[in-house]
């Protein structure tokens, strides 16, 4: 199982905490080749290549030099390099500004082909297109089904996404 949230800390001398080195941590014996592949698949090849050194950049104490959407990318980069057959995804895009979210979700598009992923998200946009779906109020299960199943019901998916869809419209 793999959490596409973590990220590796370490120090210079372990080899550790460069971009590549994290992305490598799925699968330590990665070519450059496949490091490069699997982040352009997460969306965040050209954010890497960016920067000063590219994938030799130290990023920081936790990611610290890195914004939550590079983050996250650098993880499902990560993850999509492992190649685990089983993927956790808890709150995947919560704290994400929109723009990040866009990348996040083609992402999270080119990771979940092929595996078993679980998806936890306040966000109903993350698990639209989910197979299944099940909506958790007070630690009880109250529904489940797909997105278009829980639509056409008047329970609380259907509440929770009619808010959410009004909330993109909301201006300041």
């Amino acid at each position: 199982m793999f959490l596409a949230t973590s990220f590796i800390l370490g120090n210079s001398a372990a080899g550790f905490p460069t971009i590549g080195n994290n992305i490598r941590f799925g699968k330590s014996n990665a070519t450059g080749e496949e490091v490069v592949e699997a982040s352009k698949k997460a969306c965040c090849h050209d954010s890497i290549m960016a920067l000063p050194k590219g994938y030799d950049t130290m990023v920081g104490e936790g990611g610290c030099t890195l914004s939550g959407g590079e983050k996250q990318r650098v993880s499902i980069a990560r993850a999509i390099l492992k190649n685990a057959p089983v993927v956790l995804l808890d709150e995947a895009t919560a704290s994400l500004d929109p723009e990040n979210e866009v990348e996040v979700q083609k992402a999270i598009g080119e990771l979940i082909t092929g595996r078993t992923v679980i998806v936890i998200a306040h966000r109903l946009k993350t698990v639209k297109n989910a197979d299944k779906i099940i909506v958790l109020d007070n630690s009880n299960v109250v529904e489940q089904g797909t997105h278009n199943e829980l639509i056409e019901r008047d329970d609380l998916y259907n509440k929770l996404w009619t808010i959410q869809q009004k909330a993109i419209d909301w201006k300041l």
